[in-house]
């Protein structure tokens, strides 16, 4: 089989939760990282007209959005299987992923996530404040809807990881260590409990920030 290519720059939870996948299905992949401003050139414009990333490459078929990339590796590399066979669970995998786009990543992780980690990490920037506070009311809802889903389950679909604690857990990962971590995420035991299960995992452990800028700086 084709070998696999990733594009995107390392720390971004997209890329991450299509690497975790990879790693999942235990294939080998090549990670092409991206630095801050690059997903905007004309190159990466040709992979993706929306600057956006990451992007998956299989040989001579390309696709972006990450839900579209997830799906298609788990149609291609069968074992282990990442979305549910009853369909009840399948739809709430489905359901999950897109409060991850929707609702976690839009207004809340791309503001505190950016406000604090990304900004200060890789810009030098001085977290706003008051950004923070004004994503807080929809981090609540979410977190409380996250957690509210989760229930007592393992994970979000069942008792097998899927796809959609692949995309979820890098973004939650942004807040670990934040002030906002307390706030929104450890006042639900079952949520601290999943983020804890998902940081132990193999696939979560090789694709850390570290890990994959060292991954791409050997590919590059």
């Amino acid at each position: 089989m084709a070998e696999f290519s990733v594009y995107a720059i390392p720390g971004s939870p997209f890329g991450r939760a299509v690497l975790a996948a990879l790693e999942e299905k235990q294939t080998g992949y090549r990670m092409v990282g991206l630095v801050p401003g690059e997903h905007r050139a004309p190159a990466h414009l040709a992979r993706n007209p929306f600057g956006k990333m990451p992007v998956l490459e299989h040989g001579d078929f390309s696709l972006y959005e990450t839900q579209a990339i997830l799906r298609y590796l788990d149609r291609v590399l069968l074992e282990p299987a990442l979305t549910p066979a009853d369909f009840r669970a399948a739809a709430r995998m489905d359901q999950v992923m897109n409060i991850n786009d929707w609702y976690l990543f839009q207004g809340v992780c791309n503001v505190i996530g950016f406000q604090r980690v990304v900004g200060p990490r890789l810009m030098g920037l001085v977290a706003d404040e008051e950004k923070i506070a004004g994503a807080m009311p929809q981090a609540r809802v979410v977190f409380g809807e996250l957690a509210r889903l989760l229930g007592d389950g393992a994970y979000f679909a069942g008792d097998a990881v899927s796809l959609a604690d692949l995309m979820v857990a890098p973004q939650v990962e942004f807040l670990r260590g934040t002030p906002e971590w307390e706030i929104v995420v450890a006042p639900h035991g079952n949520l601290v409990r999943w983020t804890e299960r998902m940081a132990e995992r193999d696939s979560m452990r090789a694709t850390s920030w570290e890990r994959v800028a060292a991954m791409a700086g050997a590919a590059n």
